[in-house]
């Protein structure tokens, strides 16, 4: 008995990959990263900050020590002139200044004669603003009680209450708050000659 031959296999046609789906990449950003924003409320705690500073600038310890090394300095230079001619003494006391009511360490041991003499118009143009300026703070906050004081014809007039605000803001709080920040500028020269010619 014959058998008849077993159908032959056709090959399973070869299954072709689906085709993958088009990366849609997502457009690029063109807006700037969040952490590179200023957050709004930090750039508020800033300005207030500032502001703070400022206001508070006056009343500080470190401002006051300038206005007394502004005032102090003129005379001291002066005085270490002959004294630096015969002894060392005249620059330690100049440094000693310097550290007491600037902060400011300076090595060295230079008679300080040429320091004294060098500074000493830078000093006396310092301690003659210092002294105007700060002298103009009180002059306006009691502007009523300088004698002459017609407040028909003075800035902020005709009325008294307008002319007494005026020079109480401008003249009294105004300098009140620039002063501090002049000191800054002028205490920071006077250590500038200092270093060049004590240390």
């Amino acid at each position: 008995m014959t058998t008849a031959p077993a159908p032959a296999s056709t090959p399973a046609p070869a299954s072709t990959p689906a085709p993958a789906p088009e990366s849609t990449s997502a457009p690029e950003s063109t807006s700037t990263p969040a952490s590179a924003v200023p957050d709004s409320a930090v750039v508020r705690d800033s300005a207030a900050g500032r502001v703070r500073r400022v206001l508070r600038e006056p009343f500080t310890a470190a401002a006051w020590r300038r206005v007394a090394y502004a005032v102090l300095a003129l005379p001291t230079g002066v005085l270490c002139v002959p004294f630096a001619l015969v002894s060392r003494r005249a620059g330690r006391l100049q440094r000693g200044l310097l550290r007491r009511f600037l902060g400011v360490e300076l090595p060295g041991n230079r008679r300080g004669l040429l320091h004294a003499l060098l500074a000493t118009p830078v000093n006396l143009l310092i301690a003659a603003v210092t002294l105007y300026g700060w002298s103009v703070v009180p002059m306006n906050l009691g502007w009523p009680l300088r004698v002459g004081s017609d407040y028909a014809d003075s800035w902020g007039g005709p009325t008294f209450a307008g002319a007494w605000a005026f020079h109480a803001a401008v003249g009294g709080g105004g300098f009140a708050l620039l002063m501090p920040w002049l000191g800054r500028a002028m205490a920071a020269l006077q250590v500038r000659i200092a270093r060049a010619l004590l240390s």
